[in-house]
């Protein structure tokens, strides 16, 4: 892998994702996305709608990663209360941002109440920027290196795509698969000694319920190619029959 390659964490808001109410769906799409775009995804955390839990998270993934992408907690209600918990965490004061006032006063007219106007709050400071969304008239942020995205997913990718090109980029990861029908005891020892001998590959074995898949990822195509002969190889003289996956 690329030493020098950014590095990411998300932090996932919501009492209702913790509760298990409700199934996050953010991690797979934003972890996949920086992965293309060479930033390697490190850490993801979920935290209740607990003011010390968010700001003591943040503080601690924003010093320790090149970004941080915050899920959840924009809306209008009273436990939407993540801007007021970042605007904590960089020791900001949370105003109403005049463009998206206006927006929302276009938007909705007589409609517009002091919770609806909550989505137009953000920290004070010229670094902060807004994150606009085609699917949503209140916007997420950035400011330094954390974005402010929505809970609900399909907003939540509209505003990773819109803020996207302003990433700082490595070089992208790629992966292949191979399939088979082994136990992962069986192949254990072997996958030990190609994982050695391929250390800019990071070999990962998911096991299934009658077959495990072995998937290889690196920034270098002909290593994972290396390692995906080895492993399909390694299953045959077991006496399965390899599934490779398409070629990144």
């Amino acid at each position: 892998m690329t030493e020098a390659a950014p590095t990411a964490a998300i932090l996932i808001i919501g009492d209702e994702i913790l509760s298990g109410r409700t199934q996050d769906a953010n991690v797979s799409y934003i972890g996949q996305r920086l992965s293309t775009l060479g930033i390697r995804l490190q850490e993801c955390r979920i935290v209740p709608d607990v003011p010390a839990a968010i700001v003591g998270a943040l503080n601690a993934l924003r010093t320790t990663y090149t970004y941080v992408f915050t899920t959840g907690g924009i809306g209008p209600t009273h436990d939407d209360i993540t801007t007021d918990c970042i605007a904590l965490a960089f020791e900001r004061q949370v105003v109403r941002h005049p463009k998206v006032v206006a927006a929302m006063t276009a938007y909705f007219g007589d409609r517009l109440n002091d919770a609806r106007l909550r989505m137009a709050n953000v920290p004070d400071g010229p670094d902060v920027t807004l994150i606009d969304s085609a699917l949503s008239i209140a916007p997420g942020y950035r400011i330094e290196n954390v974005f402010v995205l929505a809970g609900v997913p399909s907003v939540a990718r509209e505003m990773f795509e819109s803020l996207a090109p302003t990433l700082q980029r490595g070089a992208a990861v790629h992966s292949q698969s191979v399939d088979g029908a082994v136990r992962e005891g069986d192949i254990a020892a072997v996958l030990s000694r190609i994982q050695t001998e391929h250390p800019r590959v990071t070999i990962g074995s998911y096991p299934q319920e009658r077959s495990t898949s072995i998937v290889a990822r690196s920034t270098d195509k002909a290593e994972i190619a290396a390692v995906v002969a080895k492993v399909a190889q390694m299953m045959r003289d077991i006496g399965a029959e390899p599934v490779v996956g398409p070629a990144p």
